[in-house]
């Protein structure tokens, strides 16, 4: 049924794309955007997550540079049977994490300084359980693409409005009005779109995530830690890629801005009570307890822990 679903979100996608080229030229350009999504598709297929990546300036590390990270997520993708995922770290002081790739074969799970510095390691190793819960439920490969699909109709609308659309020979079955309507509305009916993939996946990846570290009240702690600083701490490459703040494990985005109009996530509390009521189930413990504050950070390595050869937050 997940496979279902994704493709008809990915088909409405598509349509989306086809619908803002028709305003823009017609059947010409319908035809155009039809090619243009389909090459769109098979570009996020294969290069998504490194422009993904790119665009947040992550870096790969290897058990050298974050031997504590590397080995937690080594430990955790061995408990949830996967193969071993690269890791990347993102210099951002907003604790935030994501997953991408195509497949478990070639996932990446990428975390923020900011996240390494906030949380304490139980909180870590669920946050990074649930980005492997993404890879296990190949939600990554769609998350990726819709980003990637969603940008673009952004941009197509984007570009009518600025150029016009169509020729004067009525091409173009939209008139001026109808135009800017258009741009207005299709990056909307994009993210409708995006929330829709993303919401029900969130809940989905929470689950798994406590289930492969066997700790959801950790979770369920990183979760209100990760919202309460999204909220404080700007992360300017977001803003700069609002099509991307699905991918994250809590939205990234300020909320000064349309973009922020709709959720791509579900509510925090509702995700902490979900993972309380799983913590019950599993005989882990009642509610959460929230953590206390980390103490002041000492000078950053490079991977987000203390320099100097010294113990970084996680102790």
């Amino acid at each position: 049924m997940n496979y279902v679903r994704t493709a008809i979100l990915l088909a409405g996608l598509t349509a989306l794309f086809m619908v803002v080229g028709f305003a823009l030229g017609g059947r010409g350009g319908m035809m155009v955007a039809l090619l243009v999504a389909a090459g769109t598709n098979l570009f996020s297929y294969w290069y998504a997550d490194k422009l993904v990546l790119g665009m947040y300036g992550a870096r790969q590390v290897d058990r050298a540079a974050a031997p504590e990270l590397v080995d937690m997520v080594a430990e955790l993708s061995r408990r949830a049977g996967l193969p071993m995922p690269k890791v990347y770290l993102i210099d951002n002081p907003q604790p935030n994490a994501f997953a991408t790739g195509r497949n478990p074969q070639n996932a990446a799970v990428a975390a923020t300084t900011g996240l390494l510095q906030a949380l304490n390691a139980d909180e870590v190793a669920g946050v990074m359980a649930h980005e492997l819960a993404h890879v296990k439920n190949h939600d990554t490969l769609t998350m990726t693409i819709t980003a990637t699909i969603a940008g673009a109709i952004s941009m197509l609308a984007n570009f009518g409005l600025f150029f016009g659309g169509g020729n004067r020979e009525n091409n173009s079955p939209f008139g001026g009005i109808s135009l800017i309507l258009m741009a207005i509305l299709a990056p909307i009916a994009a993210m409708v779109v995006q929330m829709a993939i993303s919401r029900s996946r969130e809940y989905e990846a929470d689950r798994g995530g406590a289930e492969i570290s066997g700790q959801p009240l950790s979770l369920a702690s990183a979760l209100a830690k990760i919202a309460g600083g999204a909220h404080q701490v700007p992360n300017y490459e977001a803003e700069a890629n609002p099509a991307t703040a699905h991918m994250f494990i809590i939205n990234p985005l300020s909320g000064a801005r349309m973009d922020n109009l709709f959720s791509t996530h579900p509510d925090t509390g509702n995700r902490i009570a979900a993972l309380q009521e799983l913590a019950r189930q599993m005989g882990t413990g009642g509610g959460y307890r929230p953590a206390a504050a980390p103490a002041a950070a000492a000078p950053r390595g490079p991977w987000g822990g203390a320099a100097g050869g010294r113990k970084g937050p996680w102790g």
